[in-house]
């Protein structure tokens, strides 16, 4: 049928804005069905139910062709309108033409008389799609209908699913916590002996090359005694930052426990390097630290030895090693590094004394 006959028939049913049932009933229709359309034998929608007209913003839908605006899917061998209600028992599937082509499930019933059909249409399984495609809320939904039901379903499961990721958030975060605190200083932020411990048997397993440095602060225990613990503390804070702004972010930095510190560089297994580095660090150290109007000054001991020193890398053995290198600086008069050698002297009684 061409243009201009379909709206010669329209003219002569009455117009294309006029709804093919009295506005009392209309209304009803409205109300009970909001996505129902009314469709003239010739194809033309006579009017359109308020959710569906919400659906296309800004286009009226009424005296349109029903197929200008929805592509038939199903029956798929109806090529005229008049033709729907007696094809599959009058189930419809098919989708707007246009962006975003939303889904729809209708059936179709003819009004007495031949004057047209009904057609009432859902979104079925796609109702949560064009929710969100088209902003659509429960009042645009007759009260009856299920998909209200399954709306309000997902948005209880929304809500639960967003208060659980919010939960489990808050769990991996303490977690995250729990865990970073049980392997860290929490003076200093620096790693702890359980960390270094982990660090060292996967080096060792992984026959990594590596440097093992052990540095003890001199004279920190006169600060303690003549400025306080918060003095010290202080100072501890400040010589983490040195070792931080000396070392790589591969390398490992240990508060062993007191003033003692402990310096795993991955990777770096040449002793004169390390014995540059150490010097370098004690450089910074014996530089002075105020703190609240006083001066603290220290410097430190340094022994240290490598991986490369061994057949056979044990983690224990090393730490010992570099402890009697340690107090062969102390010994030697502290302020200074050693490399570790078979030829050193035992660690005397008073070696390690501040």
């Amino acid at each position: 049928m061409s243009a201009e006959i379909g709206h010669e028939a329209l003219a002569a049913a009455g117009g294309e804005g006029a709804a093919l049932v009295e506005p009392g009933l209309c209304a009803v229709l409205d109300r009970l069905m909001p996505m129902h359309l009314q469709l003239r034998p010739t194809g033309h929608i006579a009017h359109a139910g308020p959710s569906l007209q919400k659906l296309l913003p800004g286009q009226p839908i009424a005296g349109r062709r029903f197929l200008e605006i929805f592509e038939l899917k199903r029956p798929g061998a109806t090529t005229r309108v008049s033709d729907m209600a007696n094809a599959e028992g009058g189930r419809l599937k098919l989708a707007f033409r246009d962006a975003p082509r939303t889904g729809l499930v209708g059936l179709v019933a003819p009004l007495p008389g031949e004057q047209g059909l009904i057609v009432n249409l859902s979104f079925g399984f796609n109702i949560i799609e064009a929710v969100q495609n088209h902003d659509l809320t429960s009042a645009d939904f007759a009260a009856t209908d299920l998909a209200v039901e399954m709306l309000y379903l997902v948005e209880a499961k929304t809500a639960a699913l967003s208060e659980w990721k919010a939960l489990n958030q808050r769990l991996q975060g303490a977690m995250t916590t729990a865990e970073k605190q049980a392997s860290s200083d929490m003076l200093t932020g620096l790693a702890n002996r359980r960390a270094m411990e982990e660090v060292l048997a996967r080096l060792t397993k992984a026959k990594t090359a590596f440097g093992l440095m052990n540095l003890d602060l001199d004279f920190f225990k006169s600060v303690n005694d003549t400025l306080g613990h918060a003095a010290g503390d202080h100072v501890l804070r400040e010589v983490a930052d040195i070792l931080r702004a000396e070392t790589r972010a591969a390398d490992v930095i240990v508060r062993a426990g007191g003033d003692e510190f402990v310096l795993v560089f991955v990777g770096l297994s040449n002793p004169d390097r390390l014995a540059t580095l150490g010097r370098r660090i004690i450089s910074r150290l014996e530089e002075p630290i105020p703190f609240e109007g006083e001066t603290c000054r220290i410097s430190g001991s340094i022994g240290l030895t490598v991986s490369d020193f061994y057949t056979v890398t044990n983690a224990e053995e090393m730490m010992q090693h570099a402890d009697t290198a340690l107090y062969a600086s102390k010994r030697g008069g502290r302020g200074m590094v050693t490399v570790y050698s078979p030829d050193l002297p035992a660690i005397g009684e008073n070696a390690g004394a501040d």
